[in-house]
């Protein structure tokens, strides 16, 4: 799944946090924005409450199930910058990608 494909399909399953903005910063490949305030994501980049930032690899290991979101913050690959608790909900996203 490409990153374009991400965000289509979690747009589609309407994947954001109500009334929060949430940005997964993957470097060169570019950000998907969780907008629940416009209610849709999107491959623009702009501000957001929280900004989780993770490299392409790591992201597609946890959402296929074979990396778990506080292992891969405790070995530093997964950094989360503004709102904690809001990156804690996104397991909720992540399950949205099954």
């Amino acid at each position: 799944m490409t990153k374009s494909e991400m965000a289509a399909a979690l747009n589609e399953r309407s994947a954001w946090l109500p009334g929060k903005t949430v940005k997964i910063d993957f470097g060169d490949p570019g950000v998907v924005l969780l907008d629940g305030v416009g209610n849709r994501v999107t491959e623009e980049d702009g501000p957001a409450d929280t900004t989780i930032k993770v490299a392409w690899e790591d992201w597609e290991a946890m959402r296929d199930g074979k990396l778990d979101g506080m292992t891969a913050f405790m070995q530093g690959k997964l950094r989360v910058e503004g709102d904690m608790s809001n990156a804690m909900q996104l397991q909720g996203v992540l399950a949205k990608l099954r």
